[in-house]
Parts: structure tokens; sequence; C-alpha cells
């Protein structure tokens, strides 16, 4: 087994640093090489990390359909807030006749 040469704390914080510098450069690739050069290490590991990081993060089957479950719960309890808010403004205005 080869050794990775940086500890894995290292390599969160600087795919962590990467996320948060990527408002500050006009490209993925700029931010990808300006984190690289203050971290003092290689683009190329940099961008192995943040696609590891990436992959890791992926949901496994139960929890995709778990998250389908949770996403479609939540698109009904959106629609039946609509719903809800548009019944009390209609009501609101039926009790105060200043607002018709």
């Amino acid at each position: 087994m080869l050794s990775t040469g940086y500890a894995k704390e290292f390599r969160d914080r600087a795919v962590r640093l990467l996320a948060e510098s990527r408002e500050n450069h006009a490209s993925e690739t700029k931010a990808l090489q300006g984190v690289a050069k203050d971290l003092g290490v290689a683009a190329e590991s940099l961008r192995r990390w943040q696609a590891k990081a990436d992959t890791a993060g992926t949901a496994g089957p139960e929890e995709s359909g778990e998250l389908r479950r949770l996403r479609r719960e939540n698109a009904q309890l959106r629609r039946a807030n609509e719903i809800l808010s548009s019944a009390s403004a209609l009501f609101a205005s039926r009790l105060d006749p200043t607002r018709r």
C-alpha cells in the first residue's frame, strides 16, 4: 500500500478551502490553482482529493430512496403551504374592508 503523503485532515481542509474560494475566482481552474499554490501542493492532487470527496458523499440505494421520498413530501408540503397562504389572504381580505 502506498503512503498518501498528506494527512487526511490536511486533505479535508484543502477541499474545504477550495469550496470556499470558488466564489472569489473567475473559474474552477483558477480556484484550484490558487488554493494549491497557497497550500504548496500540486493542483492535480487537490483535484483528485476534491473528486474523491465528491464521490464519498454520494448516497447509496437506501439513502436515495429516502431522499426521493423526502423530496416528494417536501413538494406536497410546499403546495399545501401555498394553498393555506392564499386562503388566509382571502379570509383576511373579507374581514378587513379597507383591503378591498
